[in-house]
């Protein structure tokens, strides 16, 4: 082995540890998302939860803008029909 060789091999865990570092400040900007296994949990309003009502999630889906107001007001009809 040539000297330029076995200082390579010396420095194998560097790599490892350039992964981690890597993942660890990627995962601070993405909360919640699950990024490196890592999971925020309770810090992003726009879970859903097993104990949310069918109008919460309704409520949390409008607020973030995934549905009109029309769609918003029909299925709210709708939900208040059911309970009927």
């Amino acid at each position: 082995m040539s000297g330029l060789e076995s200082s390579w091999i010396s420095y194998w865990w560097v790599f490892p540890l350039i992964l981690m570092v890597l993942c660890f400040f990627g995962m601070r900007g993405r909360r919640g998302s699950g990024m490196c296994g890592f999971r925020s949990w309770g810090t992003d309003t726009r879970d859903i939860h097993p104990t949310d009502s069918a109008v919460d999630i309704l409520d949390k889906r409008y607020a973030l803008g995934e549905i009109s107001r029309e769609e918003y007001e029909e299925r709210k009809r709708t939900i208040g029909q059911g309970r009927a």
